[in-house]
């Protein structure tokens, strides 16, 4: 290969592809590197959530960042329906994470007044509910239910379709999509980056690694640390039903094609060929026991998926000091946070560095030595 661009974006997934997708926008010349179709994608085991609720506890900074690409998803959807004519079926009035029994509410309810009492994180509204109250958003919840939290800001998107809306708009920008070409080597000369892949060699003024859990092997090769910790979790869906569920729930949605998914599961291994059945089991029991009618459906499709996890579980936003023009980006919340991917870092990357403020947060650098010694310039 002989063609230069102005940055490669390493990974096709959701992440890598709303980073490229903001980069053409801007006007620059990508290509994207993937695995294709043969990677354990995160996007596989993703549950289509845009959430705020929750997240952010240990680092007010990802509340910030976390409501801001909230309000940021209905622009990405108008953008992408605009140039795709592909519709994302974002909703977006509001989220619940529902309780089973006391115990579990009196623990909600704990965790939500830590959220409202840490220093320097962003408002969302999050309250607590008690059944009655969520009865009347939620009708058909069952007696089992104690109540909840509630957050204005949530919502949920068609996933597939916004990844298949990002590689439909590849098109549009003149991006190079590039499948079947792991990266395997990267150095730098004369002001380039040249990535080995098993098709030939790439060169780019710029990169961006938005592998997933790869990351962790690639970003030293350009001084940069990405250390992860990816968990594996299990996805329930049933034949379609009635439309029930106006407003998503932390493990419990129902898609704008009618059918429920089911996700409420963690596990700390990453051999996703088979499902456990007895983890289905528990999933599916709590989910009828929140809607009783649900033990009236079907199971449709089932499946296991590794997850990407940063290794404290908070985003990881960097540039290489060694490797001027290298970047890393690692989260979990690939779906919630691809307005911020493809509006806010694709025009850091394209203006050539990182907001002081953004790395100051979500630096490496924060996981001691390590993150320190590859980032020695910070």
């Amino acid at each position: 290969m002989s063609n230069d661009y102005d940055v490669a974006v390493v990974g096709g997934g959701l992440l890598g592809s709303a980073i490229a997708w903001g980069l053409g926008r801007l006007g620059k010349k990508v290509a994207v590197l993937d695995e294709g179709d043969i990677t354990k994608r995160a996007s596989r085991a993703n549950f289509a959530l845009v959430w705020v609720q929750s997240k952010g506890l240990g680092m007010p900074a990802y509340t910030v960042w976390t409501v801001q690409a909230s309000q940021e998803w209905a622009r990405l959807a108008s953008e992408l329906k605009q140039q795709t004519g592909l519709d994302v079926s974002l909703q977006q009035n509001g989220g619940f994470h529902l309780t089973l029994g006391e115990e579990e509410f009196g623990q909600r309810t704990e965790l939500v007044k830590r959220m409202h009492n840490q220093a320097g994180a962003a408002d969302y509204k999050m309250e607590m509910l008690s059944a009655s109250e969520v009865k009347k958003s939620l009708p058909l919840i069952g007696p089992e239910v104690s109540g909840g939290s509630y957050c204005p800001l949530d919502g949920h998107v068609n996933s597939l379709r916004t990844f298949r809306a990002f590689h439909t708009g590849f098109r549009a920008f003149g991006i190079d999509y590039l499948p079947e070409r792991p990266v395997s080597a990267i150095s730098k000369s004369g002001g380039e980056f040249r990535l080995t892949t098993p098709k030939g060699e790439l060169c780019a003024a710029k990169i961006v690694l938005a592998a997933g859990n790869t990351n962790q092997m690639l970003a030293p090769m350009v001084g940069l640390y990405a250390p992860m910790g990816p968990t594996r979790g299990q996805i329930v869906v049933t034949e379609r039903t009635m439309p029930f569920l106006p407003h998503p729930l932390t493990t419990i949605r129902q898609t704008d094609e009618g059918t429920v998914m089911i996700g409420d599961s963690k596990e700390d291994e990453l051999d996703d060929r088979a499902l456990k059945h007895s983890i289905s089991a528990v999933m599916t029991d709590r989910a009828q026991r929140m809607f009783p009618h649900l033990s009236r459906l079907n199971v449709v499709r089932s499946w296991a998926g590794i997850r990407v996890m940063p290794q404290d579980g908070f985003p990881i936003y960097d540039q290489s000091q060694t490797h001027p023009g290298a970047f890393v980006a690692c989260c979990h919340s690939g779906v919630t946070l691809a307005s911020n991917h493809a509006f806010e870092i694709a025009r850091m990357v394209a203006q050539g560095a990182l907001e002081p403020e953004l790395v100051g947060a979500f630096s490496a650098s924060r996981f001691g030595e390590a993150g320190a010694a590859n980032n020695s310039g910070y």
